[in-house]
């Protein structure tokens, strides 16, 4: 129970849960397995109404405040990350910026698909170069007549090469204004001519989501493509990944509720010198330590999500809450492998506490890692 929530948000719970448990859960350890990104999964959430979640009804949305969408994404993520970090990427970094920065006719063009599951957009800014270290991008657009004609490449890119990935927001080098460089952003759709997507495979984590390389062969892209106001771009992007980390702190939250119930189960399954784990004093400490972790991870974010759907300054607490949702995703994910024991150390579809375990990893680098968390955090309060 969470005083911020209302019936409304109950039932979207219930709603996301019975989807996670009867579409995802039985198939999600094949996928993860073969490293398969589930398109028929996707467009199962599209039936769901959970892609594009905020869009308004006229684009073919929810129209749903900002914490409901967190907890559509706290309940995959109890199930699965690679889903949760599908359905993350592709409202808050795709969906996300047209929402707020897209004209009209952007808006009617793109945002109607994105809410069915027929296609997913991703948001291009992590290069080789170009990671924390926003400003490093390297990727080029130079006008050429009435198009863009962009040069680059962008790397780690969730829903950018799949048959249902339509294109990616992209931030580019336009060139220099009062001795600064000139961020805009262009949205890319597959079909333009020089882009080409290429997946990456063997991976830790999220092995059933979709992550790519994309690159820029004079790439040309009809200028009214561009997405806000020439120069704009880097504005775009902060903006856009103060939503995006309550996303991936959804994920942490997510996964350390499934990872704790996991080994809440598995602790009365267990028995050992003739009683069940949970009977041990030390487990029992370790869950009461975890459910705590939990309470706090949910209130946190649930109150920066509140001050964003209220119209109040949030970046601040956006980045507390993506810092310490994912810190305690890797705290609680790692003593439920304890509680396991040598059950949390192999695949295991009864108790997949394995997958959790590689998938916290990613959360404490995407979307700001924890160092850049502290970084901005403690310039915050120094400033205060």
């Amino acid at each position: 129970m969470n005083a911020l929530l209302n019936e409304k948000h109950h039932q979207i719970r219930a709603k996301v849960r019975h989807f996670a448990e009867k579409f995802i859960k039985p198939v999600i350890d094949d996928f993860d397995e073969k490293e398969i990104f589930p398109v028929e999964l996707v467009l199962e959430m599209g039936k769901t109404g959970i892609l594009g979640m905020q869009v308004p009804e006229e684009f073919g949305g929810q129209g749903a405040d900002y914490l409901s969408y967190i907890i559509a994404i706290e309940e995959v993520a109890r199930i699965d990350s690679s889903m949760a970090a599908t359905l993350a990427a592709h409202n808050s970094l795709g969906v996300g910026p047209i929402l707020q920065f897209g004209t009209q006719k952007q808006k009617e063009k793109f945002l109607p698909a994105f809410c069915t599951g027929e296609k997913l957009w991703a948001f291009g800014l992590t290069e080789e170069n170009a990671g924390s270290d926003a400003q490093g991008v390297e990727t080029t657009a130079v006008i050429a007549g009435d198009e863009f004609l962009v040069n680059g490449s962008k790397k780690y890119i969730t829903n950018g090469t799949s048959e249902i990935s339509a294109g990616m927001t992209t931030l580019a080098l336009t060139g220099e204004k009062d001795g600064r460089k000139e961020f805009t952003a262009i949205l890319i759709e597959k079909e333009r001519e020089g882009f080409i997507r290429e997946t990456m495979k063997n991976k830790l984590v999220w092995r059933a989501a979709d992550n790519g390389m994309l690159y820029f062969n004079d790439c040309r892209v009809p200028l009214e493509n561009q997405l806000g106001e020439r120069g704009y771009g880097f504005k775009i992007m902060l903006k856009t990944l103060d939503s995006g980390r309550l996303s991936i702190a959804a994920i942490g939250l997510g996964l350390a509720q499934g990872a704790y119930e996991i080994a809440l189960a598995y602790s009365k399954h267990r028995k050992q010198f003739g009683k069940s784990l949970s009977e041990f004093q030390v487990i029992a400490f370790k869950l009461a330590d975890m459910a705590v972790k939990i309470e706090n991870a949910r209130n946190s974010l649930y109150n920066a999500c509140w001050l964003k759907d209220n119209g109040h300054s949030y970046a601040q607490q956006a980045a507390m809450s993506k810092l310490y949702c994912s810190e305690i995703a890797r705290e609680v994910a790692d003593e439920a492998v304890q509680i396991l024991g040598g059950a949390g150390l192999f695949k295991n579809r009864e108790w997949p506490i394995e997958r959790f375990y590689r998938d916290q990893r990613l959360l404490q680098i995407g979307e700001g890692t924890s160092e850049i968390l502290r970084m901005v955090i403690s310039r915050n309060i120094l400033k205060e």
